[in-house]
Order: C-alpha cells, then structure tokens, then sequence
C-alpha cells in the first residue's frame, strides 16, 4: 500500500514592498498559522510568516516552491496576527513589511537556532574567601561588583550591565579563576509571589486613580492619567502594575525616549526586586533584544518597559497597557509601516479586553478632545506629593542686544543658584555653535550642496554640518563668492551657551547634553551618575534632558529662544511648544527644594506664555481645540499625507499631478489638497512634496485610500520613493 503525502498551501508573508502573500508547498510536517518558516525567495533565502493554510492554490502546481524548514520559535498568537493585519490595512503598508516589524532582527534570519541560555553568576565558597578590600582602591568597578555579588544570591546579565559595561567580561573571568559558579537561570512559569519595596502613601487623588483604573480590570477601559509634572503618574504605574502581578497577568509600559528606559528599570527593579522585567528598544544588542522578546512572548517576563515597537511584542497574559508621555512625537512610527504606538496600544486593548492608561501631563488634543467627549476616562493630579510646583517667570529680551544669549536677570538668577550649591538648566532645543554661517561683506550664507537647509556651524570640530543629511565641509578661510575673511557665526547653538557661561562663572562646572556629546556609547549614563553625584553645576541641553529625568538638586530651568514656533506654519507648533515648556519646565524643584523657569522671550502677551504662566494646560487646550473646529483641522477631521521624493523634481512633481488627478475620481467625503514641496524641499539630494487628502469621516478616507493606493502602485514610478502616512504629525 503506497501513503500518499498531503500536500497544504502555507501563504506567506515575506518582508518585501508586496501587498499580497505568498503560495508555498509543504509536506511532512506542516507549518501552522503564525509560524515563522524559511522559503526560497528568487534566488536567496528568507524567513516569512505564515498567515494562511489553504488546500488549492491559483499558482500551478509544478510553479510552486516547498517550504525549507520552520523555526524554532513559538508560532505568533491570534491576537498579535490579528494586531499586524490591522496595522497593514489602516496605516496602508504592505502585509509582509507590517509583520517584520513585530519581530526581532534574530528572528528574521535563516539560520536562527533557537534562543541563548540566560545566565545567572554565584559566588563559589572560593569567592567568599576573597575580601572586597584585595583590590586596588583605584579598582573601583571590580569592588562594586563584588560587593553587589554578596549582597545578592545571583546576579544576571541585566544585573551587571547596570553596573558597568565591562562588568560581564570581569565576571567571566572570575569564573575561570573558580571565584564565581555560571548556572542557567531558571524562571518560574505563571503567578509569581513577589515583596515591594519603598512604599509611599498615596494622595486622595493618586488613590482614586488607581482605585478607578484597577476597577476595569479584565475589560477595555482607556483612561487619560492627566498630572503634573512631579504629581506621582509614577507611583501610580506602580501600584497597578503591583495589582496586575498579583493576578498573574503581565503589563506593557511603553516610554518615547531609549534614554528614559534605564532610569526607568533601576527603579521598577528597586520596587520589585522578584518580578522579572524586560526592556524592547533599537539600542539593545541583537541578541540581548530577541532573549527579552521571547521572554515576555512566553510569559516568563512579568513587565515589559520598551519604547514604541514594544507594541508588537506577543503577551499571552497582557492585563495593562501603559503609555507614558502619551502625547510624546517619539511614538510615531516616520518610515516603512508609519504606525502611532499609541493608537496601537488603544487597539490592543480593546481586543484583549484590558485597560489601557495614556499618562501625561500635557496630553495630546486628540487624546484630550477624546476624555472630553467622555470616550475616555478622565483622571487628574493637580499636586506635587512632595514637592513644591515650580515658578515661572517670563523675561523679557526685547531691548537686549542681538548678540547677547542671555539676559541680565537671566545671568543673575544662574549666578545665585551656583552661589547656593543648586543647579540650573539652560534649555535651547539647537545643538552647534551657530545655525547661519555668514559673510557680513556680501551676504554668503553656507548652504548645504544637497539640502534646502543651512550648514551649522560646530565649535570643536571647527565644521559646518547639516543636520539633516549629515554632510560636513571644513570652515571656509573666506567667503567662496568676495574673499572676505571676516565671516561669522549667527544666533545661538548649545555649543556657544557653553561658551559663555564657562567664560562667565569659571569656577562652574558647566556639562553640555545633546546628541553631539552623547554620541560616544554609555556617554549620556555616565553624565547621568555626574548630575546626580553633584558633579555638575550647570546644564546646557536640548529636548534630550526635558522628558522624564529626576535630578534633585535642580532647582533653575532657563528657556532661550523659543518664539519661532509661535508663528510657525505647522497648526501643531503651539500645541508642541507648550508641551515642552512644560516638561523643561518640570525638571525643576522635584525634591524639597524650591524651583524657578525663566524664559526669554520677545512675545510674554502672546496667550500661550500667559496660559504658560498660570500652568494651567486646560485652558490652553480648549482654546486651541476651538480654533481646531473652525479651522477644520484634526481631531475634528482625519488626516492621510501621499510623501514622495525623487532625484528629479520635474519627476516627482509629474508624480504627485498624476496621484491628484487620479484620487480626485473617486474622492466622495474626501478633499484632496494641491501637491506642494515639503517645509524642508530638499534631503540628500532629494526633491520632497507631498499631497493631502482629508476627510471628516475615518471610515471614507480608509476606502478612499484602499482604492487610491493600488493605483499608484501601479503607476509604477521607479525614480520616485513615495508612502501613505495615515494620521501624519507633521506636514
């Protein structure tokens, strides 16, 4: 008797720009849906996801290609499958690359083995011999590591790390000499019994947060977390993360910023010494990012903190989502599948029927005008439990000179914190020496060669350098069209703050923050540890040091040139601007000490410094939502942005003309704007446009846009890069 094989149809998703799934034949042992599998591709190899098992395919038999072999990896769940369609079909992406972006760079290659033991470190007897004060007094991360080695009965890889960089290859070493036992680490399934640590009494208005929200648990129920800077969002993320442990069910904690996580982790680990937490963010080594993404897929994690792809991490007992700084730029997605994080997470709750909290105290019009309209639960801390809510004070620099940086008062008030043993931070959101290079004889201005964009000048590196492709020519001895040799440098960078505020109090210790001098790696947890070892008397920094961070002795935050967003053609600049005023303003006095915001400015009657003023955001947002109404702008309306570049721009210009005229055929409920050139025309030699489409409607602009995208696929246009941005911050 002769057994007949069967033969399925495993459909594939396959990273590639193809909106459609690929047709396998498998036979032996067949792959189940959401199984990771490897598959010929052309004339390569490549992991893809299965989406669908079918009987029949319309590709003839003798066409088709076997299925290789399956991975050693958990097949995704329904509801993660569910979550990446969904993205595929709203933010208009192709199915393949919406499902690659769920999943870790390990995971996607060919040769995958299945994942690395995790290892824990033990003092052997021979170790306890060994006493802390054996080594060099100069030696001071070998005696910190093996004093946390006592204190500890094993410590993982997450342990050392915090401790030092080098701190995994001293302790292999500590193996081979017979100091130290390597044993795998070994994690309990299910509930997990856990102590906490530092407990705080809550506030009337924290206790009622968490009473309201622990409530709705296993069901969907969005909460907007409206608080003050300092009000405690924290401690209430905590309290209910500590309930959702209790059950046995894991949390999501989202966070915009990579440099907030370990801040982050250091004091969950604090308060949680026996709960297992991962991480998921783009600096994690590829390694270190694939053991945590399988830890929390298999339950084994009890919190994942991670920056916006943690969205897509499979949780298979979810019971909270938190999105902290919801209003936060970070948690949109800006190329391939343009999601919001977000978005996602509302989403995710909704299907697996949990809550979900968007913390912030400055939220997002949308998330506001969505607590309004009582579609979201409305919670609100107007205090600071243990500290005093800052000052602010507008300066006023209209008489001040062009080429001062800083005020009088201003200087004063920076003179009398350092005097007090405090410190202050200078907040100017423009890293460089100088953003105009100029010829005062003639008017020469340095000018990127292939961005609309000015070359800014870099002290130290005596560069000019364009931020936005990152091109780098060396100073000019004089001016390229007269030959004038007194060229000079206009407005204020961070790097010229430094300048001055070294040459005015030489006896500070002045420390500048932005992505120029954080580049180096650990460079930025290192200025950290200085900051708050006191070792800094004076910050210079960007938005890098306005979200998030706890520094005690700060007690002065000065704001320098922030009117350009006041008339800025963006309808969302006044929206950010306060926002982040906000937040700058917020990393001062958050302990006992009281705090001060000076911001200088040429406009303090324009409305937003006076609502600035008062610190009183709802104002603010009511009367920005109600120039939103009559303008016609979101969240009263839904918005979808065709981007498109090209080498060339008659090209690109054909390109977007061809993508009006044919949108305008079936638009119905959708208006679709003129094409025009990008805020920015010009990127590394790419001509920019875009065109927008809008409607009052969701669901109109999603069928406008699902019968508007196949054709410019098949217009076909090789020299033009174009995508869909669907529910675009920025225009």
């Amino acid at each position: 008797m002769v057994r007949h094989q069967i033969m399925v149809i495993a459909r594939v998703a396959l990273d590639c720009p193809v909106n459609s799934l690929f047709d396998y034949r498998t036979t032996g042992t067949l792959p189940s849906v959401g199984q990771l599998v490897v598959v010929p591709f052309g004339s390569r190899r490549q992991v893809g996801l299965v989406l669908e098992i079918a009987e029949h395919s319309e590709i003839a038999t003798a066409r088709l290609r076997n299925v290789e072999s399956i991975l050693p990896v958990e097949a995704l769940p329904v509801d993660m499958l569910a979550l990446i369609r969904f993205s595929s079909e709203y933010y208009q992406c192709p199915i393949g690359q919406a499902a690659f972006v769920a999943l870790p760079a390990a995971l996607r290659r060919v040769r995958y083995a299945g994942p690395a033991p995790q290892w824990q470190y033990v003092l052997t007897n021979a170790g306890m011999a060994v006493a802390v004060d054996e080594f060099p007094a100069r030696a001071t991360v070998k005696r910190r590591l093996f004093e946390a080695l006592r204190l500890s009965p094993a410590l993982r890889r997450a342990d050392l790390l915090a401790i030092s960089a080098s701190a995994i290859t001293l302790m292999e070493s500590w193996v081979r000499v017979g100091w130290v036992e390597k044993r795998a680490e070994i994690f309990p399934h299910g509930k997990v019994d856990f102590t906490t640590n530092a407990q705080h009494d809550l506030t009337d208005e924290q206790r009622t947060a968490v009473d309201s929200i622990s409530a709705g648990f296993g069901s969907f129920s969005p909460w907007l977390l409206e608080g003050i800077t300092g009000s405690g969002k924290t401690e209430i993320y905590f309290r209910l993360i500590e309930q959702a442990a209790g059950h046995g069910a894991q949390t999501l904690l989202m966070v915009p910023e990579i440099n907030l996580t370990p801040q982050l982790e250091e004091r969950f680990r604090g308060r949680f010494p026996d709960l297992r937490l991962v991480s998921l963010h783009s600096n994690l080594a590829e390694g270190e990012r694939c053991t945590n993404w399988l830890a929390a897929s298999s339950g084994l994690a009890q919190v994942v903190i991670g920056t916006r792809l943690s969205i897509f991490t499979p949780l298979p007992q979810l019971g909270l989502i938190i999105v902290d700084e919801e209003q936060d730029a970070s948690f949109k997605q800006q190329d391939g599948l343009r999601y919001s994080a977000r978005d996602l997470a509302i989403f995710c709750a909704r299907q697996r029927q949990v809550p979900v909290v968007l913390g912030s105290a400055t939220p997002s019009l949308e998330t506001y005008h969505n607590a309004r309209s009582r579609r979201f639960g409305h919670l609100h801390l107007s205090r600071r439990p243990a500290a005093n809510r800052a000052s602010i004070k507008l300066v006023d620099v209209r008489g001040m000179a062009k080429a001062q940086s800083l005020s009088d008062p201003v200087l004063q008030a920076i003179g009398a914190c350092h005097a007090r043993g405090e410190q202050s931070l200078i907040f100017l959101n423009r890293r460089g020496f100088a953003p105009v290079f100029v010829c005062g004889a003639c008017g020469w201005n340095a000018g990127c060669s292939r961005c609309s964009a000015r070359l800014v000048w870099h002290l130290g590196d005596a560069l000019l350098r364009c931020h936005y492709c990152g091109h780098e020519e060396r100073l000019p001895r004089a001016c390229p069209c007269c030959g004038n040799q007194d060229l000079k440098g206009l407005g204020q960078g961070t790097q010229r703050l430094e300048q001055l505020l070294g040459e005015r109090f030489p006896d500070a210790r002045v420390l500048r923050i932005d992505r120029d001098s954080t580049r180096r790696k650990l460079a930025w947890h290192i200025m950290q540890d200085d900051i708050r070892q006191e070792r800094v008397d004076i910050l210079v920094g960007t938005q890098m040091l306005a979200k998030g961070h706890d520094f005690p002795k700060l007690t002065l935050v000065v704001v320098v040139n922030p009117d350009g967003a006041l008339y800025s053609a963006d309808f969302r600049a006044g929206e950010r601007l306060f926002q982040q005023l906000m937040q700058v303003a917020g990393r001062a006095g958050r302990a006992d000490l009281p705090g001060e915001v000076l911001v200088q400015t040429q406009f303090p009657e324009h409305p937003l410094y006076q609502a600035l003023l008062r610190q009183d955001y709802r104002s603010f947002a009511e009367e920005l939502l109600d120039e939103r109404r009559r303008a016609v702008f979101p969240p009263f309306v839904y918005q979808a942005l065709l981007r498109a570049e090209s080498q060339s721009e008659s090209t690109l210009m054909d390109f977007l003309a061809f993508a009006a005229s044919h949108g305008a055929l079936g638009r119905g409920a959708v208006t679709l704007y003129d094409p025009v050139p990008a805020t920015i025309a010009k990127i590394a030699g790419h001509h920019r446009g875009h065109l927008l489409a809008q409607s009052a409607s969701r669901a109109e602009l999603q069928r406008f846009l699902s019968e508007w995208r196949p054709l410019l696929v098949e217009r076909k246009a090789g020299r033009v890069r174009w995508s869909l941005d669907v529910d675009p911050i920025d225009l």
